[in-house]
């Protein structure tokens, strides 16, 4: 239900600009249809609704099971575009609703990372965003967000104005590669895409992948 995911765009970009001071850059950069998938480094549950806000895309997502409590609360969530997953091994109906969301050209949210960084810089990322990209070959289009870490967990009065940036790099795809991955090559490519999210981050959030990226070659 498009009249779900409207009206949480427009509170979510109400409460930024009431609480909060934000900065996107690269919005040029992201294609305007087809299939995508969007990578992002994951900080606060605020992330995603400021990358809803800074993406000029309908995006769909993934999300833990358990939010997912009541009819009411489901309904919401599937109206707004988000499939729940399991968070403790691999969740074969997630990953198919996913590469179908692809096939029908749609732009797919994914946080690699699994959860938030209790630090504020990268954890390593789980091997599944490599498998989706792989297997659907859809542009990787990498996203960095900052300040989100900050956004006090209770509200306050006064309170504090947060200062957000979300970076939006260059789309690419991986190699293409013949038969079915490797567990190892599938790390990867996980590393060189989320290289590519730590490229657009100061120094300090870059965390697991501070270090020099993988090389291409395949």
């Amino acid at each position: 239900m498009a009249i779900y995911y409207n009206i949480g765009t427009n509170l979510a970009r109400l409460c930024f600009t009431l609480f909060a001071s934000c900065h996107t850059e690269g919005k040029e950069a992201v294609p305007p249809k087809g299939p995508l998938i969007v990578v992002s480094n994951h900080l606060s549950n605020a992330d995603l609704p400021l990358i809803v806000v800074g993406v000029p895309r309908k995006l769909f997502f993934l999300a833990k099971r358990g939010l997912f409590y009541g009819p009411i609360i489901s309904s919401i969530l599937n109206g707004i575009g988000v499939h729940p997953i399991e968070r403790e091994g691999s969740d074969i109906g997630a990953t198919r609703w996913a590469l179908r969301m692809l096939e029908q050209d749609k732009a797919l949210l994914i946080f690699p990372e699994a959860t938030r960084s209790r630090t504020a810089s990268m954890n390593k990322a789980e091997p599944g965003i490599a498998y989706l990209a792989h297997k659907s070959q859809a542009p990787i289009l990498p996203v960095a967000i900052t300040g989100t870490e900050k956004i006090p967990f209770m509200w306050r009065v006064p309170f504090p104005l947060c200062r957000m940036t979300i970076r939006i790099g260059d789309p690419f795809t991986l190699p293409v590669i013949e038969g079915k991955p490797s567990r190892d090559l599938l790390e990867h490519m996980t590393d060189m895409i989320m290289h590519r999210v730590a490229n657009l981050l100061p120094e300090g959030y870059q965390g697991h992948y501070r270090t020099p990226a993988p090389a291409p070659s395949l």
